[in-house]
């Protein structure tokens, strides 16, 4: 991760912002210690990355999901408990 100085940050901070939800985050420093850290909001930290698929083969989906509660959905929305 990068990390750059206050005023580097000051005079290149439109460039910054622009890496930085490109997914390039960096840190700023103040005489050389860290003080905060630029990063995208919808960025995902390391420790929230989803993976696709992680769980095949564990689950099974019911083939009447599409339909699974219907009729209580129905009457619930006819106002019926």
């Amino acid at each position: 991760m990068r990390t750059v100085n206050i005023h580097e940050a000051k005079t290149n901070l439109s460039r910054l912002i622009e890496q930085a939800v490109k997914g390039e985050s960096f840190v700023i420093a103040k005489a050389g210690k860290p003080m905060v850290r630029v990063t995208a909001i919808d960025a995902p930290r390391a420790d929230q990355v989803r993976r696709l698929g992680f769980m095949a083969g564990q689950i099974q989906v019911p083939d009447d999901f599409d339909t699974l509660g219907a009729d209580a959905i129905a009457a619930l929305f006819a106002g019926k408990s």
